[in-house]
């Protein structure tokens, strides 16, 4: 076995192999830029090597810094985990060049599947059911509108060597053809260094399932199963899950067996995933298409290995070192439901923009050992956290902003999603935000529960952005209750306080809580908590200073509500079950006096473009005096590897420009202003 491994890669999937390397004996080497300097997963090797500086291309992407560091180090193989350099054939032809394993597929296989063209002509060629599509080389804009109005609308512009969801662009219209091509070209060469560009019919209604596979040196490929990873923002997967409720056991297996042919086809070892697009409306599953296939480790590899009991980290690991696979096909099974949320650094409630800064508290839900064996941690059963970020450490407007993967198991899809809501709540991150509400909305949304889900879903389900989850009546009720219990508490603190003048007053015991625009007459006794003259069936404890309430019902068999909580000079914010509630809190006597009270009116800030996020003023399509139109492209920010055009949202006339192209932005930086 090998003695030592480098991974050549950083936060949580650096973590995750460095797990399975300490578990099977191997030394471990990190590899950092100076963003990374402190990072857990510099932390957790066993040794650490600089880089440079924080731009990927001056550090994860120098393919000869990461193999000098590995020979400095003795370092006898090199995981690449995903994204950077995972899926470059160079870097695994020099890996080779330099006697030094590889943890992947072989070159030959990376240069046929990864280029997103080729790997279409080579399915064909083998009999694989393709997108329609025109996979040449794309001169033009023009030519892409050519192209794109001969196979039909709606078209995707895809990156040749795109993946994660970058590079990509749906066109509804000419008009969208001509915005994002050359976007899309753009956004190819920065993360990927490649701008061709390849034009496929959209399929309308589709599930994204995928097909994990996994072969080795000696001729022998399995698949393990299917994923389904159809709940998409901006075509970036936000929830995976393992088995699909979608599939049959018919289905799997023809799949299965396509992917594992077409494996074998190119010769392919390790582990890797063809991702193939499935329309929804056709239930024989007959009509499943390849899309790409990833030579590579996935992000969302966790779920399987939950429902198979594999640790495919580990498989990877002694296929490099040219062992057979210890087990066939007919030994994979399918063990209870998996699914994993991821939690990114973006506000939903600001239109999912990229957020970046210092993580001022970060507390993830505890995992159970026996269903994260990659953890520290013992908690609720059938709960594992891949993270690899730290309480303190920075979320960099350099990398992808993902800070964890939430992972539940269950016997059932329900227990796994119940499990997802209740591990969610109990997630504390405060500093960027997050999109914590989000997939707790997700989970509990009765369409995902149904299993009737496609690409589509966010944009149809919350067409008009994400406001939070809907509060039953019951969970408004409770809410109210424990704001008025807290403020008790805090009440009866702020009675101890020495030095007062006078009698030590009682605590109020009535409160008018208000909550989502409705008061609601909380009364707190010792034996007792009443909301509306109705007693709340509820043992919770809540000490000042608490962050967090647990409140467990006295009467049947609903499960615990926990609330995060944050003190304001007027109440409380509450969050919880997907939603964070501003709560104002006043004693009884005096709420009444609340309506004399002057509301601060927020400036208009309509005439002014400003920066939606921190990032990089890629173009600035206007000058001072240019009149536009509702709708219009003004500029274009890059954060977090990712293009955002802003657009006018009014007729107007620019009066003046306040930055220039290549300036750093910061949030809510005025770029221009119009009148």
């Amino acid at each position: 076995m090998f003695k030592k491994i480098l991974v050549a890669n950083r936060g949580e999937i650096a973590c995750r192999v460095f797990r399975t390397a300490k578990k099977m004996g191997i030394k471990t080497v990190a590899v950092y830029s100076d963003a990374d300097a402190r990072a857990p997963h510099v932390l957790m090797a066993d040794e650490s090597v600089r880089l440079g500086p924080a731009p990927a291309a001056e550090s994860y992407l120098k393919a000869d810094l990461i193999l000098l560091a590995a020979k400095e180090t003795g370092a006898d193989c090199i995981h690449p985990g995903y994204g950077f350099l995972s899926e470059r054939e160079s870097f695994a032809k020099a890996c080779a060049e330099a006697g030094i394993a590889f943890v992947g597929p072989p070159p030959n296989a990376i240069a046929a599947m990864g280029d997103k063209i080729e790997s279409k002509k080579l399915a064909k060629e083998a009999g694989v059911n393709v997108v329609p599509g025109y996979l040449g080389e794309i001169a033009d804009t023009d030519e892409a509108v050519k192209i794109a109005g001969d196979i039909g609308y709606p078209v995707m512009m895809k990156a040749s060597a795109g993946g994660g969801g970058k590079g990509m662009r749906l066109a509804w219209s000419e008009q969208d053809v001509r915005e994002g091509f050359e976007a899309t070209k753009r956004e190819g060469l920065a993360s990927f260094g490649d701008d061709r560009v390849f034009i496929e019919k959209f399929i309308e209604s589709p599930r994204h399932i995928e097909i994990q596979v996994l072969g080795d040196q000696h001729g022998n490929v399995v698949y393990l199963n299917e994923r389904e990873c159809s709940v998409q923002r901006r075509h970036q997967k936000v929830v995976e899950e393992a088995p699909s409720p979608f599939v049959t056991p018919k289905m799997r297996k023809a799949m299965g067996e396509q992917a594992v042919a077409l494996a074998k086809a190119v010769g392919y070892y390790s582990a890797g995933t063809v991702e193939l697009i499935v329309s929804g409306a056709d239930t024989t599953g007959e009509s499943f298409y390849f899309l790409e296939m990833n030579t590579r480790l996935q992000v969302e590899h966790p779920v399987t290995e939950e429902i198979t009991g594999l640790d495919l980290v580990e498989q990877m690991i002694r296929v490099a070192h040219g062992e057979k696979l210890g087990f066939g096909q007919k030994d994979v099974k399918i063990n209870g439901w998996a699914i994993e949320n991821r939690v990114y650094a973006e506000d939903p409630y600001r239109g999912f923009l990229p957020s970046i800064g210092r993580l001022v508290r970060y507390n993830p839900p505890a995992a159970d050992k026996r269903q994260a064996p990659f953890g520290d941690d013992e908690g609720a059963p059938g709960v594992r956290v891949d993270d690899g970020v730290y309480e303190g450490g920075e979320v960099s407007m350099f990398y992808d902003p993902m800070i964890a993967k939430l992972i539940t198991h269950g016997k059932t899809r329900e227990e796994a999603i119940d499990k997802q809501v209740a591990a969610l709540d109990q997630f504390e991150i405060v500093g960027p935000g997050t999109n914590l509400d989000f997939v707790s909305a997700l989970m509990q949304h009765p369409r995902f529960r149904s299993g009737n889900i496609t690409t589509g879903f966010i944009a149809e389900e919350y067409p008009d952005g994400f406001h939070g989850a809907p509060a039953s009546e019951e969970t408004v009720r409770a809410l109210a209750g424990i704001a008025g219990f807290a403020a008790t508490a805090e009440a009866d603190r702020a009675r101890r306080v020495d030095g007062q003048l006078g009698d030590r007053l009682h605590p109020p015991a009535e409160w008018v809580v208000r909550i989502d625009g409705k008061d609601h007459n909380v009364t707190v006794s010792p034996d007792a908590l009443r909301v509306d003259g109705t007693d709340l069936p509820l043992a919770l404890e809540y000490t000042p200073g608490d962050r967090v309430i647990v409140a467990e019902p006295t009467e049947g068999e609903a499960p615990a509500l926990t609330v995060k909580l944050v003190k304001t000079r007027t109440g409380f914010t509450l969050n919880a079950l997907g939603a964070s509630h501003k709560v104002r809190v006043l004693p009884a006597r005096a709420a009444s006096y609340a309506q004399h009270l002057l509301e601060k009116v927020p400036p208009d800030l309509s005439k002014f473009l400003i920066a939606p996020m921190p990032g990089l003023l890629v173009r600035l399509d206007v000058k001072a005096g240019d009149k536009v139109e509702a709708g219009q492209p003004l500029a274009v920010v890059e954060a977090m590897k990712m293009e955002n055009i802003l657009r006018a949202e009014k007729s107007a006339v620019v009066k003046s420009v306040s930055a220039e192209a290549g300036a750093s932005l910061q949030v809510d930086q005025v770029i221009l202003e119009l009148e």
